[in-house]
């Protein structure tokens, strides 16, 4: 009997939700001995996307370690290179938008056509005004591992979701029949949070963060024929930390909520006939977290309270 096909799926999560996320790429791959780098497709949304192009293009968790604990990345694709992430994401505020005007009236139509068919936040994404920060040193940093913005010619397959900003739907960049962009275009799309981030045009077309139509988009490996899914997502979480300030309790509501679509969507591809694993911050990493995940002061906290915690969400997998 031959290796099982393998997925992994990484979900969005601001600067704080992708650090935590290493922790449980690591963890997994010490759990259950095999690489990361060797599966066979990688999924990312937002801050996932990032990640998951890292992966594809040979970064090692060792190096993802490195090179979010802000050290020196010392071998692999990213040795030597330099990152801020201060810089790179612009600071823990969202900053004055474009302009104090919808960012998608196209989007708010559609959402008022098809009331209860396209997710609230899909439809809220369009209502906000467009961020004024750059995704330009995310882009730089994909260009670094991805010269020309090539993508990887060979396994793991990657998919990086966005979602179109005129229309609200999901657009998997790198599955067959999509649209065919530069992998640092496809990255900076997915990672492009409503209201924080300017809206990226590609040939004509306008994308935004993928977390808009789902924080993990769990569901659009159903038709992958896997046998193995292992997802990672950043804004689920197992359990609520009970914190006592108000922008913090109505963010582990939103964990609430999150955690409970992508169940959902775990069931589909249940169905189809993988063997789903579901691994999500706990509430010791919640209290690490705090309420602003794109907090870029808080990511060695959190990364080594995820190396530790991780190893037992991938407990009793066998």
């Amino acid at each position: 009997m031959g290796n099982p096909k393998r997925a992994i799926v990484i979900g969005g999560g601001g600067v704080l939700g992708g650090t935590w996320a290493v922790g449980a790429l690591s963890a997994l791959e010490q759990s259950q001995g095999f690489s990361i780098n060797e599966v066979d497709l990688l999924v990312g949304t937002s801050a996932g996307s990032v990640l998951a192009s890292l992966m594809a293009r040979g970064v090692t968790t060792d190096e993802l370690i490195q090179h979010y604990s802000d050290q020196k990345v010392t071998s692999g694709p990213l040795e030597g290179y330099q990152w801020d992430p201060q810089r790179a994401t612009g600071g823990g505020r969202p900053g004055s938008p474009r302009q104090w005007l919808p960012g998608s009236p196209g989007l708010i139509g559609v959402g008022l056509r098809n009331i209860g068919k396209i997710p609230a936040t899909a439809v809220l994404s369009g209502l906000l005004p467009q961020g004024g920060k750059s995704l330009e040193r995310i882009g730089h940093l994909i260009d670094a591992v991805s010269p020309m913005g090539a993508w990887a010619e060979s396994p793991p397959e990657l998919w990086i979701v966005a979602m179109d900003y005129d229309t609200g739907k999901r657009v998997v960049f790198g599955r067959p029949g999509a649209p065919r962009v530069p992998l640092s275009d496809a990255v900076m799309a997915s990672c492009a949070i409503p209201g924080w981030f300017t809206p990226i045009t590609i040939d004509g077309r306008t994308y935004v963060d993928g977390g808009a139509i789902s924080a993990t988009s769990v569901d659009v490996v159903a038709e992958y024929d896997c046998d193995e899914v292992y997802v990672i997502a950043p804004m689920a979480a197992t359990g609520s930390d009970h914190p006592s300030g108000i922008g913090a309790k109505l963010e582990r509501r939103w964990r609430s909520h999150i955690t409970h679509t992508a169940q959902h969507e775990i069931d589909i591809v249940e169905q189809a006939g993988a063997r789903v694993h579901f691994a999500r911050p706990t509430p010791e990493d919640l209290n690490v977290i705090g309420a602003n995940l794109m907090d870029s002061t808080k990511r060695l906290h959190v990364l080594e309270t995820s190396l530790r915690t991780s190893h037992n969400m991938w407990a009793g997998i066998n």
